[in-house]
C-alpha cells in the first residue's frame, strides 16, 4: 500500500510551541538576520547553521521558533510584504491603483531579488501578504470583476510583474554596475559578425542598445503593463 501522502505546512498554520523559560532570541530577530543574509547573498547564502553562527546562538534557539529553512523562508518573505502599497481605488481609480501595486512589487523584488523563486512556493498566508491580497481583490472588484474571473485578473497582473520584475533583477545582480557602453564595446568583433549572419538582430541590439538601457527596461515594463491593464479592462464593464 502507499504511503501517505506528505501534508501541506506551513509556519502560519502550526500552532505555537509553548514553554515555561523565554527563548533567547526573539523571532524578530532571527528574521531580521535571515533577511539581512538573504538580502546580501541570495537563496544560496542561507542556511540554519550560517544562520546560527551569525546570530551567536545554538541551533535550539533558532528552532524554537522555525522548524526548517522553509518556515524561515515564510516569514522573511511576509516580512518584506509590509513593503507594498496598494493605493485606494476609490480615491485613484482601479487603474491607477492596480499600476501603484504593480510598481510597488516591482520594487520589492529589485530590493530583494531572492523572493521570485518564493512567490510560487505555495500560498502566501502571513498578515503581510494577506493584507496585500485582501487590498489588491478590492481594487479588481472596484473594476467590476467577481468569482473567478477576479482570481484570474489579479493573478493575471502578479505573474506579469514577478515575470519581468524577476528577470531585471536577475540581469542586475548578474552584471552589477555594468553600463549598455560597456557592454556594447565588450561585444566588439561578435557583434560584427553577427551584422553577416543575423543583421536584424545586430541592429536591433544596436537600436536599443543605444539608450541608456536603465530607461530600456522601465520603458519595457511600462509598455506591457498597460498592455495587459488594457486587455483586462476588455472583460469588465468598468472604464
Amino acid at each position: 500500500m502507499a504511503g501517505k501522502e506528505k501534508a501541506p505546512t506551513s509556519v502560519w498554520t502550526r500552532p505555537e510551541r509553548r514553554r515555561r523559560e523565554q527563548p533567547t532570541l526573539s523571532r524578530d530577530q532571527i528574521v531580521d538576520a535571515a533577511l539581512d543574509l538573504l538580502d546580501a547573498e541570495g537563496l544560496a547564502g542561507l542556511s540554519m547553521r550560517r544562520l546560527g553562527t551569525r546570530l551567536n546562538a545554538g541551533a535550539t534557539s533558532v528552532y524554537w521558533h522555525v522548524a526548517n529553512k522553509d518556515e524561515l523562508l515564510e516569514l522573511a518573505l511576509d516580512r518584506v510584504m509590509a513593503e507594498v502599497r496598494v493605493p485606494d481605488p476609490e480615491q485613484e481609480g482601479w487603474r491607477a491603483a492596480a499600476t501603484g501595486y504593480a510598481r510597488s512589487v516591482r520594487a520589492l523584488i529589485h530590493r530583494h531579488p531572492w523572493t521570485v523563486t518564493l512567490f510560487a512556493g505555495g500560498p502566501m498566508l502571513g498578515p503581510n501578504a494577506t493584507r496585500t491580497l485582501d487590498e489588491i481583490l478590492a481594487v479588481f472588484e472596484h473594476a467590476g470583476f467577481t468569482g473567478h474571473d477576479l482570481e484570474y485578473a489579479w493573478s493575471t497582473l502578479i505573474d506579469y510583474v514577478i515575470g519581468v520584475a524577476g528577470n531585471e533583477a536577475s540581469w542586475h545582480t548578474g552584471q552589477p554596475g555594468v553600463t549598455a557602453e560597456e557592454w556594447m564595446e565588450s561585444l566588439g568583433p561578435y557583434l560584427e559578425g553577427m551584422d553577416a549572419q543575423h543583421p536584424r538582430v545586430a541592429a536591433h541590439i544596436r537600436e536599443i542598445w543605444a539608450k541608456d538601457y536603465q530607461n530600456v527596461l522601465e520603458e519595457r515594463f511600462a509598455f506591457g503593463l498597460e498592455c495587459v491593464l488594457n486587455g483586462l479592462a476588455t472583460r469588465t464593464p468598468t472604464p
